[in-house]
């Protein structure tokens, strides 16, 4: 477990206001800056779940499993009042998913197939006080430009990718240059789409 995060904001009249404690069920700095961003206080706590869902199922379908298996890993910790926070972020393309890369060789060979064409973020998050379960699914478009292999390559080589689905980080360098068009929501190509978020807490919100 990992100290609150969002206390910053919390005593600044923010009109979100959980009835308990928040648990961010995920180690990802950018979901931690994110969910930061609602004023929320939160603790994080994480497990290692094997991130495999079953075949057969749809792109969404696939993220939707994994990211309540990392919410299922958790609950046996909740106590009474904690509110748990999951999600899963893949990327898509042909109908294949990229997660994380497995070295950097392997982040390479993903940006070389991803440049120059449009793929799919998919999130979803997963909210539970181990009795009441919500989700939701968001979506975005995203289109890269067709970059020569010398700058990929200094990519991988300086931005650290394998923790990063699909190889990338939309808010890094290579968000800026490579990215041409993005129909959808931003926070959820970087992991967290507070639409979502907010839409899964509901149930808790005063």
């Amino acid at each position: 477990m990992e100290p609150a995060f969002g206390s910053e904001l919390v005593g600044l009249a923010c009109p979100i206001v959980l009835d308990g404690q928040l648990v961010l069920g995920s180690g990802s700095p950018r979901r931690k800056e994110l969910l930061s961003l609602f004023g929320l206080p939160f603790e994080v706590r994480t497990a290692d779940t094997a991130e495999i869902a079953p075949t057969g199922l749809s792109d969404e379908e696939t993220v939707r499993f994994v990211a309540k298996e990392k919410a299922e890993a958790l609950v046996p910790t909740l106590q009474p009042g904690e509110v748990l926070l999951t999600a899963d972020t893949e990327v898509w393309m042909d109908g294949e998913r990229f997660g994380k890369p497995r070295d950097l060789a392997h982040a390479l060979t993903m940006l070389q197939r991803l440049r120059g064409r449009t793929h799919k973020v998919i999130t979803v998050v997963w909210a539970t006080d181990g009795k009441r379960w919500e989700t939701s699914a968001n979506t975005t478009l995203v289109t890269m430009a067709d970059l020569p292999d010398s700058w990929l390559q200094w990519y991988v080589d300086t931005c650290q990718p394998l923790d990063k689905a699909g190889g990338y980080g939309a808010q890094e360098w290579i968000g800026h240059v490579a990215i041409t068009q993005m129909q959808g929501d931003f926070d959820n190509v970087k992991g967290l789409s507070l639409v979502s978020v907010l839409r899964v807490l509901r149930p808790w919100l005063r």
